[in-house]
């Protein structure tokens, strides 16, 4: 069956996004610089060094570069802190159903996220083995929205883009699957973009035959 699924990892599958949140504004309360949820949205899919550099744009800040490796470091310090407490009870509503689902079908399923954390999120929450490839942020050159994450879930599962498609939640990764050549759906956060091929609240919502339809039918949406 020549369809494919990839999904995006934090806020897709496992609850990391107000950790994620949570360590970004304790460091930069630290270090005396402007952070709060209106920018935090725009780094959502993003890497920790892209959302550093956002991050110091909207506060105006300008740092040397020794300086922004300390500060990406001690974020993710303290976010990792966190991730040692997660569980399976971690994972998001629907996504172990969806997984299983495709896997009682044999559709290659992969994981493609900008994060250097997603191998150990998912090895946490006990997702790991489901996965037939990953591609995390040790993996690539150019994070979200730039489709290299994508393409190479792609190639590692020898398929092509045309019949992949990825689930999101935010608008990187949404642009960066449509750069890819794929289809996109769009859950959670990801639903206030307007280009995706389909918008849910959760992963509930979501069968395997809304994606084979999705894979098979380029005209179609959800």
């Amino acid at each position: 069956m020549n369809v494919a699924v990839i999904f995006d990892v934090d806020g897709v599958l496992v609850r990391t996004d107000e950790a994620h949140y949570q360590s970004w504004q304790s460091v930069m309360d630290d270090a005396g610089i402007a952070f709060d949820r209106s920018v935090n949205r725009h780094l959502l899919g993003v890497s920790r060094r892209a959302s550093l550099t956002i991050i110091l744009e909207a506060a105006g800040q300008s740092l040397d570069e020794q300086t922004q490796a300390k500060l990406a470091e001690e974020k993710n310090r303290r976010f990792q802190a966190f991730l040692q407490t997660l569980t399976p009870q971690d994972v998001l509503p629907g996504a172990l159903e969806l997984i299983q689902a495709l896997r009682t079908k044999s559709i290659p399923i992969a994981a493609g996220s900008s994060s250097r954390n997603a191998r150990y999120i998912l090895d946490r929450t006990e997702l790991l083995p489901l996965f037939d490839a990953l591609v995390d942020g040790n993996d690539i050159q150019r994070s979200k929205p730039d489709p290299e994450v994508f393409l190479k879930c792609a190639g590692l599962l020898d398929l092509p883009p045309s019949v992949c498609v990825v689930i999101e939640d935010a608008p990187a990764g949404i642009e960066a699957a449509r750069a890819a050549g794929m289809r996109v759906i769009a859950v959670g956060d990801g639903a206030h973009t307007p280009s995706p091929d389909g918008i849910f609240s959760d992963l509930k919502s979501v069968t395997v035959d809304m994606l084979l339809e999705l894979a098979r039918n380029p005209s179609s949406r959800l």
